[in-house]
């Protein structure tokens, strides 16, 4: 048997929402081990003098505990 847990993040890019997602994912597997799974929650983005400068996603990521 597993126990698994489920937190949010937001990833940000200023290249596109699947950049976003890649780099949510990258820096969240810098501090949580055994991640398995994402699940965009939301996707917005940040716009600058009328351009779009940046992609945000929030996700939420599952991994499973530690014994």
């Amino acid at each position: 048997m597993s126990t698994y847990k489920i937190t949010e993040i937001v990833g940000t890019s200023p290249v596109s929402f699947a950049e976003a997602v890649k780099e949510g994912v990258k820096r969240a597997s810098k501090n949580l081990r055994n991640l398995n799974w994402f699940q965009v929650v939301e996707e917005r983005g940040l716009i600058k003098e009328g351009q779009v400068a940046e992609f945000q996603v929030t996700m939420k990521v599952g991994f499973k505990l530690e014994d």
